[in-house]
């Protein structure tokens, strides 16, 4: 995927924040793009402002955890443009609380949304890159959570498996000429954390309500990385990394180096447990 210009991606979670990104720098360097959005009004408006700068873009509205609708968006993009060679698998709520507040709803939602539309995606979309012949490239949207987690909480767990289903799909679609990229963005400044804002009818009681009038209560992790994210990257610079990941074929695409000694300390925990087993001959 060295020349992205004439080709058409397919970006979920595409009306605001990291999809949005995405979606602009890739249409800047002349690629098609079926924005896709469970917000309709929002998503709406970013297709007519990319379209201002004379981008190519058009739009489909999806529940991406409904895998009915998600099925119909590729066939939206097929009749609207033939063909799809770039697939990114965005689109992310922030929901459900860690131990002790956890709701089955909850976790629904989330692996719904974070994890099942990934893998939805994969599914739907990598055999039609595969039967074009040309080549092309699906990136999944994780999260530093996804490498370092310090909660139980659905969303890191979620995160995990998309990093988990990223590093096996890259091995499996490499000789059908597919790439695979994972990104795993820190703090970006996006509306990751109003993620309530979205919530289907079904996954009603996803979060615990106040006494009184049913008012979702924000999980207490969640409260603490809003001052974070308000201040957090600009989307447009995670979708420049994005358009070199899928340019470079990168497994893994970061957005800083915050949360790397983090990560170094988790493997660090690792290798220290295999130390401890080092030189015993297992029973067999």
């Amino acid at each position: 995927m060295k020349d992205l210009a004439g080709k058409t991606a397919f970006i979920t979670g595409a009306a605001s924040g990291i999809g949005l990104g995405v979606a602009t720098r890739l249409a800047q360097a002349g690629v098609k793009v079926m924005m896709c959005d469970i917000e309709r009004q929002a998503l709406d408006k970013a297709v007519a402002e990319l379209k201002r700068t004379n981008a190519d873009v058009d739009a489909v509205v999806a529940d991406v955890s409904l895998k009915t609708e998600l099925e119909a968006a590729a066939e939206a993009t097929l009749a609207r443009y033939g063909e799809v060679h770039i697939v990114h698998n965005n689109a992310g709520v922030a929901g459900g609380g860690g131990y002790g507040a956890w709701t089955d709803a909850g976790w629904s939602w989330t692996i719904g949304v974070n994890l099942m539309a990934v893998v939805w995606g994969a599914e739907i979309f990598g055999p039609l890159i595969e039967r074009h012949g040309q080549g092309g490239h699906i990136v999944n949207t994780a999260s530093i959570a996804g490498l370092v987690s310090g909660s139980g909480n659905a969303y890191n767990v979620t995160k995990y498996g998309v990093v988990a289903l990223s590093e096996g799909l890259r091995v499996e679609l490499a000789p059908r000429g597919i790439g695979v990229s994972v990104l795993c963005p820190g703090f970006i400044r996006t509306q990751i954390v109003d993620s309530i804002r979205n919530l289907p009818e079904r996954f009603a009681g996803a979060l615990p309500a106040r006494a009184g009038p049913a008012q979702p209560v924000e999980p207490t992790w969640l409260g603490s990385v809003r001052e974070r994210v308000e201040g957090g990257i600009d989307p447009l610079y995670v979708g420049e990394l994005v358009r070199e990941g899928i340019e470079g074929d990168w497994p893994y695409i970061f957005t800083d180096n915050e949360f790397e000694p983090f990560i170094e300390a988790r493997f660090g925990a690792i290798n220290a447990g295999f130390d401890r087993i080092r030189g015993r001959a297992p029973s067999r």
